[in-house]
């Protein structure tokens, strides 16, 4: 899987403008899929298999874009001023390099501060792209970038700019190419806008009307020195949410996904996660309601530019997710 993420991590997707990395999945799914399409937002849906008696139809939901920039006003020396889409943190910013969608590369620079020991704030940042002049500088009001930084295989643990939620789309990749049979009729649904409040899968879910939804993201964890106090870690499986400040993961699919964990012999951890939330709240409200869940990849430092996963747990998440798949469900 790993030259499949290096090839997803490093597209510039920010949120609203996923079509080059809805693009390159769709080139990878669609021989394996017995119906694909792309709605009104952007979203890629994709359909493996036909709901037979004992199956239910079941959403997965893991979204393409990434935090980003936008350019709000260039001045006449040619820097450019910037906004955030997503949650982006004005600590994690200067110094690092950025690209914008039209191929233009930059460094975030800053003003002057007064007191060393505090960081910039976006007011007083700026994106610097050669230019010496507002009329030579090749970026307009509205142009988008994404952080660069080149996808890091540390051997067990990976690091990269978009795993929120590139990973999460590998998972569901790699689930879909392994499900050959499943009761189920499955839609593995690669969905936009999720970090300017899970707008894709809001949309999408209406459209599926699914019985079941899990999304597939990535969690915070409390494995790092004075880190947070959270019962999560790399290298210890993937996670199955309980809860997070968006959604209460419905009791029954939290005993599902951790029954087939056990029987299946896969490592997991419980998660809760108290800043944050997925697409499997959009889920979890659309229409009448569904019974929504969250199958999480552990991941340090979560929107920054050096994202970190264990790829065990990336392989235990589609171990995971397959077995979860294959067989009948009855929620309970």
């Amino acid at each position: 899987m790993k030259a499949l993420i290096q090839k997803l991590v490093e597209t510039i997707a920010p949120s609203g403008y996923e079509m080059p990395v809805r693009e390159l999945i769709l080139g990878e799914v669609k021989d394996w899929a017995d119906e694909v399409r792309v709605d009104a937002l952007g979203n890629l849906v994709v359909r493996k298999g036909q709901k037979s008696p004992s199956g239910k139809r079941i959403m997965l939901a893991a979204h393409m874009d990434e935090i980003g920039l936008i350019a709000t006003h260039v001045d006449e020396n040619g820097f450019v001023r910037f906004s955030t889409i997503g949650g982006v943190r004005p600590h994690t910013l200067y110094g690092g390099r950025v690209r914008f969608l039209n191929g233009v590369a930059g460094v975030i620079g800053g003003e002057r501060l007064e007191n060393m020991e505090r960081v910039h704030s976006f007011d007083k940042l700026f994106i610097d792209v050669g230019a010496t002049s507002k009329e030579d500088c090749p970026v307009r009001v509205g142009d988008v970038a994404a952080f660069e930084r080149p996808f890091l295989d540390l051997g067990k643990r990976l690091v990269a700019k978009s795993m929120d939620d590139r990973i999460s789309v590998a998972v569901m990749m790699e689930t879909l190419r392994q499900l050959k049979n499943t009761p189920h009729e499955v839609y593995f649904v690669f969905s936009t806008q999720e970090e300017v409040g899970v707008r894709g899968a809001t949309t999408a879910a209406f459209g599926v009307d699914p019985e079941i939804g899990i999304a597939v993201d990535v969690t915070a964890t409390g494995d790092t020195p004075k880190g947070l106090k959270m019962a999560v870690a790399l290298g210890k499986g993937p996670a199955i949410k309980v809860k997070d400040s968006g959604m209460i993961a419905d009791p029954r699919v939290v005993r599902w996904m951790a029954d087939t964990a056990e029987q299946a012999g896969i490592p997991y951890q419980l998660e809760i996660l108290e800043g944050g939330s997925t697409d499997a709240r959009a889920m979890q409200l659309t229409r009448a309601g569904v019974p929504a869940g969250c199958l999480s990849i552990p991941c340090r430092y979560i929107h920054t530019p050096s994202e970190m996963v264990d790829f065990e747990d990336v392989q235990n998440a589609v171990g995971l997710l397959k077995a979860l798949l294959e067989s009948p469900v009855e929620l309970k």
